[in-house]
């Protein structure tokens, strides 16, 4: 494991200087040094007082396969948000509240994160593999409406 620094929440307080062992730190750049970096030290982590810097793994393991049934079950789940953000789009497009209209902004950018992440345990976000291929081909084969982005599409399943 290696430690890593937001910089967005970094605000130089410079504990982590004074507490790494290894001189890991360098808060001109806002880079930790992962060669310098030690596995089971947290000294940095436990010090920084905004809670700028976390340890994450070097590699992640493979996705684990999915049984029939959980993938069925995720694309009910899939097909439930889609649901969710239609009905979200109509009170965007009807409502005459400001503060609905925001609210249902708030909920249906939610229900598109919750949506991805769905995605991406399906398998079905890029890069993945096959089905991402077939999808995107599903794209180009299939007759689209004016102003489809036939050269991203194309972009994409050559970087597949």
């Amino acid at each position: 494991m290696k430690a890593v620094r937001n910089i967005r929440l970094c605000t130089k307080d410079c504990m982590c200087l004074y507490v790494c062992p290894t001189g890991a730190t360098d808060t001109e750049n806002g880079q930790i040094d992962a060669s310098k970096c030690l596995d089971a030290c947290r000294a940095c982590v436990d010090a920084c007082p905004e809670h700028a810097i976390s340890k994450v793994p070097f590699n992640y393991p493979p996705q684990q396969a999915k049984k029939d049934n959980v993938l069925k079950a995720l694309r009910v789940l899939l097909d439930s948000k889609l649901k969710q953000e239609q009905a979200l789009d109509n009170i965007i497009k009807t409502s005459a509240s400001p503060a609905q209209k925001q609210l249902a902004k708030a909920l249906k950018m939610s229900t598109r994160l919750m949506a991805e992440d769905l995605l991406r345990e399906s398998g079905y976000m890029l890069p993945q593999g096959a089905p991402a291929r077939e999808f995107l081909q599903g794209l180009l084969d299939k007759e689209q409406e004016e102003g489809f982005p036939k050269e991203a599409v194309e972009q994409g399943l050559k970087l597949l």
